[in-house]
C-alpha cells in the first residue's frame, strides 16, 4: 500500500506536469478517492467501463490518458458525468491523468516508445501542440517502406493500421505523433521527413494527407497511446510494489 498523496506527488513530478501548462487537459489528481491506494489500474480513455471495471477489481487508483476535466472543467454533473462520478466515489477510486505530458515524456512517453520500436537510436522532439514539442523525428536503422514499419509497430502494439500514399516507397526519417495528430503531417513536410507516423486520420484529414506528398501511417488513436500507459504502469509496480493491472478498452479508432 502507498498514500494516494505519495503517489500522486511521485507521477507530477516524474511526468514534469508542470512543463505543459497551456495542456487542454487539467493533467494531474482529477477525482479523490481513498487516502491509501493498495491497487491501481491504467488504462487509455476515462470512461464508464473503466470506472466499473476499477471497482470489480477493487481498485482505489486510476492512471489514465484521456481524462474526466479539459478546458474550463466540467460545466455539469448529470447524465454519463454523473454516473461516472458516482461509480469513483462510492468505491473510494482516485482519477489521475496524464494527457501531454505523456505524449511527450523522452523516456515513457508515447512518441519516445513508438521511435524505439521503429529502431531509433536517437531523435529529437518536432511537431508543437499547445506551446510543446511532443512528437519525434529520427532515421531508421536502415532503409524500409511505410508497409514493412507499419506491420512492425502493429505486431507491438496491436490495433489496425491503415496507411496514405505510396506504401512501399523506400523511406529513412521519419516523424511520431501519437493519436489525433494527422494535421501535423505538414511538420513533417517542413523537415523533409520521408514519412509521418501517427494514430488517427479521420475523413476530413483524408485529402491533406494524400496531397502532403508523403506517406503517412496511421496507426489508430487508440493502439499509439498505449505504450506509455505501460511504462508508467511499469515505473509505478516497481517503485511502490503495488498491484497494477492494464485494463484494455479499445475503441478501434
Amino acid at each position: 500500500m502507498t498514500q494516494l498523496s505519495k503517489l500522486s506527488a511521485y507521477l507530477d513530478k516524474m511526468l514534469r506536469l508542470d512543463k505543459f501548462p497551456r495542456d487542454p487537459s487539467k493533467n494531474g489528481l482529477q477525482v479523490e478517492g481513498v487516502e491509501t491506494v493498495s491497487k491501481a489500474v491504467f488504462a487509455v480513455d476515462a470512461s464508464a467501463a473503466l470506472f466499473e471495471k476499477a471497482a470489480e477489481l477493487d481498485a482505489d487508483f486510476i492512471f489514465v490518458h484521456h481524462g474526466m476535466i479539459w478546458g474550463d472543467g466540467l460545466q455539469n454533473l448529470r447524465g454519463h458525468t454523473a454516473r461516472r462520478l458516482r461509480t469513483l466515489f462510492s468505491n473510494g477510486i482516485s482519477l489521475y491523468a496524464a494527457h501531454l505530458p505523456l505524449d511527450a515524456h523522452p523516456r515513457l512517453g508515447h512518441n519516445a516508445l513508438l521511435a524505439k520500436i521503429a529502431g531509433i537510436k536517437k531523435w529529437t522532439f518536432f511537431g508543437e501542440y499547445a506551446g510543446a514539442l511532443i512528437g519525434a523525428c529520427g532515421t531508421l536503422p536502415g532503409s524500409s517502406t511505410p508497409s514493412a514499419l507499419a506491420k512492425k509497430f502493429t505486431a507491438s502494439i496491436g490495433g489496425k493500421h491503415k496507411i496514405f500514399g505510396n506504401a512501399s516507397q523506400k523511406i529513412r526519417r521519419i516523424g511520431i505523433i501519437s493519436g489525433g495528430a494527422a494535421a501535423e503531417v505538414t511538420d513533417a513536410v517542413k523537415l523533409g521527413l520521408d514519412c509521418f507516423v501517427t494514430g488517427e486520420a479521420g475523413h476530413s484529414d483524408y485529402n491533406l494527407l494524400i496531397e502532403s506528398g508523403l506517406p503517412v501511417i496511421a496507426l489508430g488513436h487508440y493502439a499509439s497511446e498505449t505504450p506509455g500507459i505501460h511504462a508508467v504502469m511499469a515505473e509505478i509496480r516497481k517503485n511502490f510494489k503495488i498491484p497494477c493491472e492494464f485494463v484494455d478498452l479499445p475503441t478501434g479508432l
